[in-house]
Formats: structure tokens, C-alpha cells, sequence
């Protein structure tokens, strides 16, 4: 993991020092709230429906023991004794004073961590696979390209004032597991006659008008990437909307423009942006890829951990779904769901994360992971310790085996906390969550993600969800709009919206109609619910929704 170095230490501490005098001159009244709202922002600080919001940023997910437990003092010290993961793989803290924060960018300073463009028009923090390092099947780790783009993109004083936020992506296989095509620029890693470079993609996006990224570039040699990056800002820095906030985002210039146009600008600036470079940016990626050195994993005895699967079936059923095959056969890539059954999607207290943090240094080689999925990750665990990790974890109730199952579900802070939200997303998500297990069917329906948001801003990922939920204010009551077929793997797809919305009471049943409908119609338990949606279409599932047949089956 790349450590600060005295540069980024000294930025920080210089950052953090002129945001407290602000922070003082707030507290004392002499700058208005509208005056200090842009200053904030470029420091992470939201004012949400009931308090201030912190938003720490944690570049492409990546943790280590002493951050995790520093959240934790966060957490404890300053707000109600929990955080909120986020699907930018970032943590919220929502009930901290003001005249606390500069303290808390202080102590986060110490474990060298921030909270910079974390809001704001510019470049928000940059994303990556949150099995990186230890995937079976990636072409090479993508994080140190992620961390070359961060500290690229951090105070770029040419990017600051963009027309809209910008989200890059890097992963490095075939497989995407950070939602690539859902961002203004993806980059993917790949290999053409013997030499790596990148698929550059541009203008996804979720939001109100949602789009699946385009194919800008397929290869890009590696040595060009940030002229690149500088390429496509700077054009869309330059003819990307600013007269309507709702058309600003990267993704409607290039619906606008069309593709062609874009990449024909984008080539025309990039001589002049590549001639700037010379070369010390590779030299910088090379000390950041020293930095991203893979553990050595010793050869382990794999017995005691098939032993634990054949004597326990708990612990067999946690197994099956929360722990992923890892590069190195003798070990696990171990998810921690963040997701019991009626609890927050993405909380977890402090006495959790602690935990978390003494899993990693005693089994996990002192790596953690956030995901976008608002879980935590242990990438390198041994097959043999990971029955002492699950029984850790499910003495704090760590233990949920519900990864990538239905109750394994995405939703944003909605009217709970959020001042842009029209709708509740938590009471559904664990209105959903409640009722599965109290049917005891999400095992056997196997894989289905289901995601929630609380307004058109769509942070929840309800789009690219199998079932998505969009909550809405329709003449002030909340109205839950249900979304099909969506898709956040390689296979990017924006759902179908199945017709009228329901209301707050009606929306967890007309889940279960839409999942025993699924049941019914499937071909067999191999196949899921979005190859089963994508081969019989809306229609049955419309049926089961919305006619007074279906809708009288499911109450008996």
C-alpha cells in the first residue's frame, strides 16, 4: 500500500490548517453558510438534513489495520459510534460537529488520510477491483495505476472547477467488479502483441439520465495514460455544459457530441498534452508500483479449513458465499457483509472495525478492502484460519452469509440523512432484508442484486441493479419505482422500468411477488434471476407485479 511521503504529509497538514481557520470563521460568524458552502465542499464536508456530513475519501477501497482503527477512533470520538461505507468506497461520518471536524481531518492526517474531493465539481476519488491483488484472473494488480491517477488528479489546478463531478475506474480483468462502465472514464488494463496498456471508456453514468460507457480507445500504451486523462478533461472541461447542471456530466456531452466527435478532440489535444510529459510520471509509477508489493503467502495445509465446511453447516453456508477463490490456491479472498439481516446497508461500529482491523494483521497480512458494494474484504486469508476468522467475526455479528444474495443490498442514505433525497432507502433495504429471512429463500434463489436509491442522483446504483428501487415524492408521499435486468458486471446494462410505482407499505411485497415469480419461472436452481429475466423478458414479471391474480396468490 503506498505510504504518505513528507510532500503529502506537509499538503495535508497545510490543507487542513487553512480549513480550520475557516471552520473558525463559520463557527464565529463571519463567513455566511452560502460563503462557506464552497470552501466545505472542497474539504468533504456536507450539510445534511439533521447535522454536518463527513466524507473520508478511501482511494480504490484500500485499508490497512492502523486507517481502519483510526476510523474507528473517528467513529467513537466525534460521532454516534458507527461510519457508513459508501459505493465510491469512501465512509460517511453523519453527526459530527462542526467545530470538530478540523480535528478529525487531524487525526486522519495522522494514519495519512483525507477527506479532498470528496464533493465538488472535480475529480472525485478514484476506484478500483476490490479483489486487486488477489484475483485469479487479472492481468495485474490495478491499484498502483489507480494511486498514479490519484495523485495526478488531487489539486489538479486545471480540473477543480469542472462542469460537473467526474468518477474514474481502473480494473485489471475480464471480470468487473467496480462497476467500470458506470463512470466518466473506465480503465482497463489490457494486453495487445506482448505490451499492457489500457481500454479507455468514456461516459457512463448513472444518475437521472443513465448511460453505459462507450469505447473511447482500444489501447492506450501505458506511458500515455495521464496525457490522456488530460486529453479528455481538458475537452470536456472545455464544451461541457455548465448552463444546466442536469446536462453537465461527461456522459451528455458525449451523447451531445456523439462518440466520434469526442475521440476526434480528445486526439487533437493530446500531442500538446503528451509533449508536456516527460517521463517522470513513469518514473513516479515505478516507486508507486514498489509500494503495491504482493505478500509472500506461505503454503498452507488446507484440511481444517474442509474440515470446518463438512462439521459445521453454518459455516459451510457462510463459506459458499462469502468466500471467493483466491490466486494462490491454498487461500480465500474472505467478504465481510456489512449487511445483517433489518440493519443499515454499509454501517459498522467501531468495536467492528476494530475487529476487522485485528483480522487483518493476525490472518489477512495487514490488507482490508471497502467495496462499492458497501462490504469489507480480507484478500489474502488462508484457507486454514478462516474458520477462526468467521467465528471472530460472528461473535460482533460480522458473519451474515449473504454476499452477493438478495439481502446483499446496495442503498444510499436516503431521507434518513440526505438532504437531496425524495424517498426512504434504509427502511426498505431492511424491510427487504427482514422479510427473506423470515422466508428462508435466499439461498435458494441464489444470485440477485437488488439496489436502492432514494432520489434521481441514483447513488444507490438502482440502475444497474437485477431489481432496482428508485424512491420518489409524488405529491409528497413516497412512491417506489421498480427497475428490471439491470447489470454492474462486464455485461453493463441499464434495467427496464416494469410500469407504476408503489407505495412505502407496498414495496417489500412486491418484491416477494417479483422473487416467487422467479421461483416459478426459472429453468432450475443454475439458472439466475437476471438470465431468467433476460430470457422471458418483462412480461411474467410484469404479471406478477401488477395483476390482481398475482397479487392475491402472494397474500395467501
Amino acid at each position: 500500500m503506498y505510504q504518505y511521503n513528507d510532500f503529502d504529509t506537509a499538503f495535508i497538514a497545510e490543507r487542513n490548517r487553512q480549513f480550520r481557520a475557516q471552520v473558525d470563521r463559520r463557527v464565529a460568524g463571519n463567513l455566511t453558510e452560502d460563503e462557506f458552502r464552497p470552501l466545505r465542499l472542497m474539504n468533504g464536508l456536507y450539510l445534511q438534513l439533521h447535522a454536518y456530513m463527513l466524507r473520508v475519501a478511501i482511494p480504490y477501497g484500500s485499508l490497512d489495520p492502523a486507517k481502519l482503527r483510526q476510523l474507528a477512533y473517528l467513529a467513537e470520538r466525534w460521532d454516534k459510534g458507527y461510519g457508513h461505507f459508501t459505493t465510491r468506497t469512501n465512509i460517511q461520518y453523519n453527526w459530527p460537529k462542526l467545530s470538530d471536524i478540523p480535528d478529525m481531518l487531524d487525526a486522519l492526517a495522522e494514519v495519512g488520510m483525507h477527506a479532498i474531493q470528496t464533493s465538488g465539481n472535480t475529480i472525485r476519488n478514484v476506484t478500483s477491483d476490490h479483489f486487486a491483488g488477489a484475483a485469479a484472473d487479472e492481468i495485474e494488480d490495478p491499484r498502483p495505476v489507480a494511486e498514479l491517477v490519484r495523485q495526478w488528479s488531487t489539486d489538479h489546478p486545471e480540473f477543480q472547477f469542472l462542469p460537473r463531478k467526474f468518477k474514474i475506474a481502473v480494473i485489471g480483468s475480464d471480470s468487473d467488479r467496480a462497476v467500470m462502465k458506470s463512470h466518466d472514464i473506465g480503465l482497463k488494463i489490457v494486453e495487445r502483441d506482448g505490451a499492457r496498456g489500457f481500454e479507455v471508456w468514456v461516459g457512463g453514468g448513472m444518475g437521472r439520465t443513465p448511460m453505459v460507457a462507450k469505447l473511447l480507445r482500444d489501447f492506450l500504451p501505458r506511458a500515455d495514460l495521464l496525457p490522456y486523462l488530460e486529453s479528455v478533461l481538458a475537452t470536456y472541461n472545455r464544451i461541457g455544459r455548465r448552463d444546466n447542471k442536469y446536462k453537465a456530466r461527461i456522459k451528455i456531452t458525449v451523447h451531445e457530441n456523439g462518440l466520434d466527435e469526442i475521440r476526434a478532440l480528445v486526439e487533437e489535444e493530446f500531442p500538446r498534452r503528451r509533449a508536456a510529459f516527460s517521463g517522470v510520471d513513469q518514473d513516479w509509477l515505478a516507486r508507486i508500483n514498489a509500494a503495491f508489493v504482493t505478500p509472500t503467502l506461505s503454503e498452507r495445509d488446507a484440511a481444517p479449513y474442509y474440515a470446518a465446511r463438512d462439521a459445521d453447516p453454518v459455516f459451510r453456508a457462510w463459506a459458499d458465499t462469502n468466500v471467493t477463490a483466491h490466486k494462490h490456491a491454498d487461500h480465500g479472498i474472505v467478504t465481510i457483509s456489512l449487511k445483517a439481516h433489518g440493519q443499515t446497508p454499509g454501517d459498522a461500529s467501531a468495536d467492528q472495525m476494530r475487529l476487522v482491523a485485528d483480522l487483518a494483521e493476525n490472518y489477512g497480512h495487514n490488507d482490508i478492502r471497502a467495496t462499492h458494494a458497501q462490504n469489507l474484504v480480507l484478500p489474502h486469508v488462508a484457507l486454514a484460519d478462516i474458520p477462526a476468522v468467521h467465528a471472530a467475526l460472528k461473535a460482533v455479528g460480522l458473519a451474515t452469509a449473504n454476499i452477493g444474495l438478495a439481502s446483499d443490498i446496495i442503498a444510499c442514505p436516503g431521507m434518513d440523512y440526505c438532504a437531496l433525497a425524495t424517498a426512504r432507502s434504509i427502511p426498505v433495504a431492511q424491510g427487504i432484508a427482514t422479510r427473506l429471512e423470515e422466508l428462508k429463500i435466499e439461498h435458494e434463489v441464489g444470485h440477485l442484486q437488488i439496489k436502492i436509491s432514494g432520489c434521481i442522483n441514483a447513488c444507490g446504483h438502482h440502475h444497474v441493479g437485477h431489481i432496482g428501487i428508485l424512491g420518489l415524492d409524488r405529491a409528497g408521499v413516497e412512491n417506489y419505482q421498480i427497475t428490471l435486468g439491470g447489470d454492474a458486471s462486464e455485461n453493463t446494462a441499464i434495467g427496464t422500468r416494469t410500469g407504476p410505482g408503489f407505495a412505502y407499505d407496498e414495496i417489500v411485497p412486491a418484491i416477494e411477488r417479483l422473487i416467487f415469480a422467479y421461483l416459478d419461472l426459472r429453468e432450475g436452481p443454475e439458472e439466475t434471476f437476471l438470465e431468467a429475466y433476460n430470457r422471458l423478458g418483462m412480461a411474467p414479471f410484469k404479471s406478477a407485479l401488477y395483476d390482481a391474480e398475482a397479487r392475491a396468490h402472494a397474500a395467501e
